[in-house]
């Protein structure tokens, strides 16, 4: 593993420590939107995260969730969510995650997603594969839809906006085998590259919610586009990941239905 992946990995179960020790005991919530939280949690774990980075690549970009990075138009970007799954979080539901991937010139290069309570650890490097607490993974070899495990998930602005995903996922259940909403996109995405999941697709995302789980997807031999099976861009408006066996299945469906 290189440096930049054993730094990343130090820092997401550094921060892990400190989610799990918070778990249960958030003090103070606040809404950014009508249906999107922020914690002090969320800010402490942040602080820590972005802290460490600037001590260690002074030189280096760091664009965060919560708005505390640094742009100094370096080609070098860390690209962090300190808490993805904040309202999971905020109402005691076990599931969220820390994720922190390393993009040169809008690429990414290292992707580091770690789940604090089951302590797993996701952790991909361009061109050498991804692990899972130092195993190798490898997407599923699910080849039909109707077999499939998938997920998604539904934009913050789904009470105002009617390109809300709620037609892709309808169509999706009665095509699927089954459809989850857990409510991380970066787990989503590492649990395709584990082959836990055999696809995913989300709307409206921000990079940090897709930039270290695109990697691990990749790395483990799956498919990452856009709805239609155009090129991905982790600043876009949409991500369709699979296995890659089921991929132009999905997409085929997918474009069915209202896009950003």
């Amino acid at each position: 593993m290189g440096p930049d992946a054993l730094t990343a990995v130090s820092v997401a179960q550094q921060v892990s420590e400190l989610l799990r020790a918070r778990f249960g005991r958030v003090t103070q919530i606040e809404n950014k939107g009508e249906v999107d939280l922020v914690t002090d949690v969320d800010r402490a774990a942040e602080a820590q995260i972005v802290a460490t980075l600037r001590s260690l690549y002074p030189e280096d970009d760091i664009l965060a969730e919560e708005g505390t990075g640094h742009r100094g138009g370096s080609r070098r970007c860390w690209i962090i969510d300190p808490l993805d799954g904040t309202t999971n979080f905020a109402h005691g539901f076990p599931w969220f995650a820390v994720s922190i991937a390393l993009v040169e010139e809008g690429m990414p290069k290292v992707g580091v997603i770690t789940q604090p309570l089951l302590e797993e650890t996701f952790v991909a490097e361009e061109g050498k594969g991804a692990w899972l607490n130092g195993e190798p993974i490898r997407v599923s070899g699910t080849d039909r839809l109707s077999e499939a495990l998938m997920a998604t998930g539904f934009p913050y602005d789904r009470r105002q906006s009617d390109i809300d995903n709620l037609d892709h996922f309808g169509r999706m259940q009665k095509t699927a085998f089954a459809c989850r909403r857990a409510g991380s996109a970066c787990l989503d995405l590492a649990y395709i590259a584990a082959g836990r999941l055999d696809g995913y697709w989300e709307m409206k995302l921000k990079p940090w919610d897709m930039a270290a789980g695109v990697l691990l997807v990749t790395e483990a031999g799956g498919t990452v586009t856009d709805f239609a099976g155009g090129v991905f861009a982790v600043d876009g408006p949409e991500v369709l990941a699979t296995n890659g066996q089921i991929h132009e299945e999905v997409a085929a469906l997918l474009v069915e239905g209202k896009r950003p």
